[in-house]
């Protein structure tokens, strides 16, 4: 597999073409998740809107307490009794959007993902014409540390075989190749959150949350990851074309991360192209199975480029 560049030349061509190659995807809003309604005044800011978002992956792993201040720490760390009733796993919806060649492309993922052991299911629906051709069958990927597992990928790959990537390799971490950003790394960019406004409260879904606004640093999230996730982000720390990350983040009550959009920025020879990815976690508790596939059930010839 290709990966283009992402700081020099490329650009919105090195966008489209992961997205003709159904590996790219779009943005801007998932079904039923926007963050309408009016915005209202609420007591936190400062220091507490900050720790609020940093805490994020650790509240959804179940090793930290959305509201009080108690986290287990360590590489064997087990979630407390009240850390495990908080999050853990979830349903997820997804898109990311990017304008290339003055197409404006939109790919949406749906399907679950466990949080504590970072692996997860998900379809990835491809628009028309995304994949170069009228009808593409939805990619099927599975999200695990450290690698991204496609199936129905197209490009010369049989129907019944799995591709695999080594995601610590990709120039951007999978943090939009794949056309889904793997919802760990979305809630653990925001482990280097350097600014962060309180918008307010507004409603999600049905949902009460509070709304962040800032900037996450791609490095210090890696820095501050969980060990799967940071071989990926440290990738990522160099892939990007500036090295921080705007970011809208909605969190309920317990300080569960209910959605994130950030914004991704690739350089050009031309005018910088943005890559809005969007995350929608709702469901919490599912039950979540992922099987990986065998090796004899990898794909591990060429693949076509278009």
């Amino acid at each position: 597999m290709v990966v283009q560049q992402h700081r020099s030349g490329g650009g919105a061509r090195a966008v489209w073409a992961l997205a003709v190659v159904g590996v790219m995807a779009a943005t801007a809003g998932c079904a039923g998740g926007g963050g309408g309604g009016r915005a209202m005044a609420d007591e936190r800011g400062g220091a507490d809107s900050l720790d609020a978002v940093h805490r994020a992956a650790a509240v959804l792993a179940g090793t930290a307490s959305g509201t009080g201040t108690g986290t287990v720490t360590g590489t064997g760390a087990t979630p407390s009794a009240g850390a495990r009733s908080v999050a853990g796993s979830a349903e997820v919806r997804t898109s990311m959007e990017t304008a290339a060649g003055g197409t404006r492309v939109t790919i949406r993922g749906r399907g679950t993902y466990d949080f504590r052991n970072q692996v997860g299911r998900l379809k990835v629906v491809l628009p028309k014409d995304a994949a170069g051709e009228d009808e593409h069958r939805p990619i099927t990927e599975l999200l695990a540390p450290g690698a991204l597992y496609m199936m129905n990928r197209g490009a010369g790959v049989p129907a019944d075989k799995w591709v695999r990537i080594d995601t610590t390799t990709l120039e951007d971490g999978n943090l939009v190749t794949g056309g889904v950003t793997d919802p760990m790394a979305a809630a653990e960019l925001l482990r280097g959150a350097l600014q962060v406004t309180y918008v307010g409260r507004t409603e999600l879904a049905g949902v009460a949350v509070r709304h962040y606004r800032g900037t996450s640093d791609i490095g210090r999230a890696a820095r501050e990851a969980s060990p799967k996730s940071r071989g990926a982000l440290a990738a990522a720390a160099k892939g990007f074309h500036t090295d921080t990350v705007p970011f809208d983040a909605y969190l309920d009550e317990q300080g569960r991360l209910r959605k994130v959009r950030h914004r991704f920025s690739f350089a050009n020879e031309g005018p910088v192209v943005e890559v809005v990815s969007t995350t929608l976690l709702y469901g919490f508790g599912v039950p979540v199975t992922v099987r990986l596939p065998d090796d004899r059930d990898i794909y591990t010839g060429k693949i076509q480029q278009r």
